[in-house]
This record gives C-alpha cells, structure tokens and sequence, in this order.
C-alpha cells in the first residue's frame, strides 16, 4: 500500500513543489525542467522500486538536466530512504 502510495506521489507531484524540494535539497533546476519532469513522471511506467527502473529514470533525468543533478539526486534518494528507514524497498 504505501509503495503504491509514493508511486502515485511521483506521478501527481506538481512544478511547484519540484521546484520547492529542489530548493530545499539544494538540487538546482530551471522552471522549464520542472515542466519537463513533471510530465515526464506523468507519462511513463516504471519502478521506482527496482535498481534498472531508478536508473532508467536517473539516466533520463541527465538528459533533461545535467549529470550533476542526476546525481545529486540519486544521491539523495540513497540519504533519504536510508534516514527514513526504507532502503529495504529498494531492490
């Protein structure tokens, strides 16, 4: 249920709060990255739970943005599920 629950996060997270939580992680993107994300995370499948779907995602989202980013936000993901004590569901 709750992995059901953060997928569907995924797909419903707005511009705004990607550029909120981008800001806050200090994870720089443009309003015009945001856009493209967001409808990316709309329009695809994937499996945010197996290693092969994040990095197809992560691969994707240094062809939207940059490298950089891609890999500070996975390595945030990595920080976030470990401090939240998920890091199990992440095969």
């Amino acid at each position: 249920m709750l992995k059901k629950m953060i997928l569907n996060k995924l797909k419903q997270v707005s511009t705004e709060e990607l550029l909120h939580y981008s800001k806050q992680y200090d994870i720089p993107i443009t309003k015009s990255q945001a856009e493209q994300i967001t409808a990316y995370l709309r329009k695809i499948e994937f499996d945010p739970f197996s290693e092969q779907g994040r990095m197809a995602l992560f691969k994707d989202l240094a062809r939207m943005t940059n490298v950089e980013t891609a890999q500070k936000a996975n390595k945030l993901f990595k920080q976030l599920t470990k401090e939240y004590g998920v890091d199990s569901w992440f095969y």
